[in-house]
């Protein structure tokens, strides 16, 4: 009874275990029971919320599989729903994701028993999505192959979509830049023909600028990646989302939407990655100005993540080593778990170190390496590989002396192309010659 479902609510937060009970009991009553149908959803999501607050990844794949006879009681629309959003429930537990993979492939073989295509099709993309994130490459590209061939005899263009764009994913994950950027053409030729929703078209345009970053093009990259924020931007309530227990919106598939928790950290994710492009394009000025401006940007000025992206600015601005390599050991984790961003840095580190090299052997012909260290501020081994790796790249003339522990700089020889002038000059004369004999000896 509603009573019995508000006095469950009203001991969740004091007395968890005994709200459980509760619940279970609505959900689990027999047939004759006066529980209605929507008040066994209520108590089957509340339930499922306690869990994910209470950490408990065991007792909430207990639970969903438990529910299995309520959900066919209800319409397929509504079971598919439900199951995506207890499903996503794994997503607030930590260490859930391997819990999480076996409770959405148990699924999929109750969806493929009860004969519902369509949830066991949703259901494999977003197993799909977790086998991504779980670094499953292989399993999900199997998975792609074989989804893709039933959704085109289907024509089901919006899973199509989805289905290409984890494709994209998954691809750019181990590298394979040139069939990513085909996979997220197909996505883009599928959503071209059907109404896109905006969450969708945002993904699509963030997979869009990072491929594009990828490949050193920040400035198209940039635009993808203000499109993405700005295509979130409606989604994203101003205040923090509230945890409601009996709430179906939890973080769902690309087309149906998902939580405005879930949109608020993507656009965070696509602005972090516009401050990137200014700074991977030698323009950190750019980013004071660009937090000073605008409503979504200004939202995220005292985020750790953006606070991060601005002191690196900075210390590129400065071109101090010293600077940078303080910002990566204070905001470690803000810059390290984000794969482009720590990619993209590592390589800004690299060229911030020979561009500071450079500029220090500069006036020297033979100097002590372990002079050139202590005027960088790094330890003797990684300035000489450094500086060995500068000689096979051809970055200056040079050799190492290790055995005095020295640097020897070489002037920088001139190229004297008289070599292949002469050479060139010979080959037209053989020409020439080879001509007249062929014109002597048609006469």
């Amino acid at each position: 009874m509603a009573s019995q479902l508000e006095q469950a609510k009203r001991l969740a937060k004091e007395a968890p275990q005994q709200a459980i009970e509760l619940y279970s009991s609505v959900l689990f009553a027999d047939s004759t029971s006066s529980y209605t149908v929507a008040d066994r959803e209520v108590a089957l999501l509340s339930m499922a919320a306690l869990f994910e607050r209470m950490q408990d990844a065991v007792a909430l794949t207990k639970l969903i599989n438990g529910s299995q006879g309520y959900l066919t009681s209800v319409s397929k629309a509504k079971s598919s729903k439900l199951i995506r959003t207890l499903v996503d429930r794994f997503n607030g537990i930590e260490g859930g994701l391997q819990p999480q993979i076996a409770t959405c492939q148990g699924m999929v073989e109750w969806a493929r028993g009860e004969n519902r295509e369509y949830l066991r099709q949703a259901l494999e993309t977003r197993l799909i999505s977790l086998y991504l994130d779980n670094r499953m490459y292989t399993e999900a590209l199997s998975l792609i192959s074989l989804l893709l061939s039933e959704l085109k005899k289907l024509d089901d263009k919006m899973q199509l979509v989805e289905v290409h764009l984890l494709e994209s994913r998954v691809y750019m994950a181990i590298k394979n830049l040139p069939k990513s950027r085909a996979a997220l053409t197909s996505a883009r030729t599928a959503a071209n023909s059907i109404y896109t929703p905006p969450p969708l078209q945002a993904h699509l345009d963030l997979q869009s600028g990072t491929l594009h970053a990828e490949e050193g093009d920040f400035k198209t990259a940039y635009s993808y990646f203000f499109e993405t924020m700005e295509g979130l931007s409606v989604y994203v309530t101003p205040k923090s989302v509230d945890e409601d227990l009996a709430s179906t919106s939890a973080a769902g598939d690309l087309s149906s939407g998902g939580s405005p928790a879930n949109f608020e950290q993507r656009q965070l994710q696509a602005f972090a990655y516009m401050l990137l492009c200014k700074i991977m394009i030698q323009q950190p000025d750019d980013i004071t100005a660009l937090l000073a401006t605008g409503k979504t940007a200004s939202k995220f000025r005292d985020h750790r993540a953006v606070a991060a992206l601005q002191a690196v600015a900075k210390a590129q601005k400065q071109r101090s080593l010293a600077d940078f390599e303080r910002v990566l050991s204070e905001y470690r984790e803000e810059l390290q778990n984000d794969e482009l961003i720590r990619n993209h840095l590592t390589a800004l580190y690299d060229t911030l170190l020979e561009q500071n090299l450079v500029r220090l052997i500069e006036p020297y012909s033979r100097v002590e390496i372990a002079h050139i260290a202590k005027l960088i501020g790094l330890p003797i081994r990684v300035v000489e590989n450094k500086l060995s790796q500068m000689i096979l790249d051809k970055v200056f003339c040079g050799i190492l002396d290790q055995g005095n522990g020295c640097l020897v700089v070489f002037p920088e020889t001139k190229h004297d192309s008289t070599y292949e002038t002469t050479l060139d000059t010979i080959k037209s004369l053989s020409n020439i010659v080879e001509s007249l004999y062929v014109k002597a000896a048609t006469l």
